[in-house]
């Protein structure tokens, strides 16, 4: 039997989907919850700290104009490589950096090759497998990121404790970004051990891969109405992402216990990850989309009056760990409403476009939460954020009846 024909299985694409992610993410889950106390120790002010964190999802979005077509023109694989390459420059501008601002622009980098790694491992699995699959695959897609954003973070606490330095986590990417890269020259490339790709007809050589505002053009009634719900549901998560290192600072809990308390939570969130892909194969995408955005936001509400409460601490950590709940239950939705939605001829070029849209709002709703503390408080960012996931919980309810219906298999 040959390899297109082969029935398909997540175990198949194990190998070639997910090892290579894990080893990123670990990289990148150690070093996000330690970004703005790492520019707190460099002089940042707390409005200062959100800011420079705010530079891996601008990055992301940066990152997101160039990515659908090095994706299209190098390969899913090659694509990976150069992006591991690039990170590990990144981080080392971000060991050496002598002050907050070259940090960021660091962290900003780590962004570009963030969004380059994760739109070829969006391709591969939006292209080779079988939609009857496709929300459990995309979700377990999900759901390795996140088994890293759990595992990262508590490595990152173990090697601040031996060492003593915030900026070891930083050694731990770079360590995992050549791993990533040494797993995927040895591994045979996706398109060879698949051959022909099952669930996309063949594009016409001679024709030019659509670039990304060209694309955003032609599917902008799409991409405002459903993509800024999705944008919306990017700025919760990242919003999510942001807010809570910055309260760790805010109330004076210290680099490892803060990376261990969301590493505890990130691994909630993982745990999740296969359930909401079942719910969303069995039951519709918005059966996911909804408890997550409600829960984001009721999240970020209540976190907001907890601030100078005698028992902040506790509260936060109970929240962290909401949080992380109401993130794992939309596990791969994004993913997975991209795949829906994208063309069967070229999708890397739609889905690069799909990207951009919800990592806009990936970038704006740390800059806003950075933005909030600076002329206000932080609780009233943690308020605000908290109406946006409602507006962005009523556009999901909306549009993805009417753009991503749910049609039994």
């Amino acid at each position: 039997m040959s390899n297109a024909e082969r029935p398909f299985s997540l175990r198949s694409v194990a190998m070639a989907a997910f090892l290579p992610t894990l080893l990123f993410s670990i990289g990148e889950g150690a070093i996000i919850p330690l970004i703005p106390l790492v520019a707190n120790d460099l002089g940042a002010t707390l409005a200062v700290a959100g800011f420079i964190a705010a530079m891996i999802m601008l990055g992301e979005l940066v990152g997101d104009i160039p990515s659908g077509a090095v994706v299209s023109r190098l390969g899913e694989r090659n694509a990976m490589l150069w992006a591991s390459l690039l990170t590990v420059i990144s981080v080392v501008v971000c060991l050496v950096a002598p002050n907050p601002w070259v940090l960021g622009v660091g962290i900003f980098l780590i962004g570009i090759a963030t969004a380059i790694f994760a739109l070829a491992r969006h391709a591969f699995m939006a292209s080779y497998v079988p939609r009857v699959y496709r929300a459990r695959a995309l979700s377990t897609l999900g759901g390795v990121f996140r088994a890293g954003w759990f595992i990262g973070p508590i490595l990152a606490a173990g090697l601040i404790f031996v060492t003593g330095s915030t900026r070891s986590a930083f050694w731990l990417f770079i360590v995992c970004s050549v791993g990533a890269a040494v797993i995927l020259l040895l591994l045979p490339d996706p398109s060879a051990t698949f051959g022909q790709r099952p669930t996309r007809a063949a594009a016409p050589a001679d024709l030019p891969a659509p670039g990304l505002f060209a694309t955003i053009r032609d599917s902008r009634a799409l991409l405002v109405r459903l993509g800024t719900g999705a944008a919306l549901v990017g700025a919760m998560r990242a919003s999510r992402t942001v807010m809570l290192p910055l309260w760790a600072v805010s109330i004076g809990i210290s680099a490892p216990h803060t990376a261990l308390i969301i590493g505890i939570a990130g691994g909630i969130d993982f745990a999740l990850f296969y359930v909401s892909g079942q719910i969303m194969d069995r039951f519709g995408r918005m059966w996911s989309a909804l408890p997550s955005m409600l829960g984001l936001a009721a999240g970020h509400l209540v976190l907001a009056l907890t601030h100078d409460l005698p028992a902040n601490v506790e509260w936060f950590i109970g929240i962290a760990m909401f949080l992380s709940l109401a993130n794992g239950i939309g596990s791969g939705l994004l993913m997975t409403l991209g795949a829906d939605l994208a063309p069967k001829i070229g999708p890397a070029a739609f889905l690069g476009a799909w990207r951009f849209t919800a990592d806009a709002g990936s970038a704006a709703a740390p800059l806003a939460v950075a933005g909030l503390t600076g002329v206000a408080t932080l609780s009233i960012a943690s308020g605000v954020m908290g109406m946006v996931g409602l507006f962005g919980a009523i556009l999901l309810y909306r549009y993805i009846p009417r753009y991503a219906p749910h049609r039994p298999h």
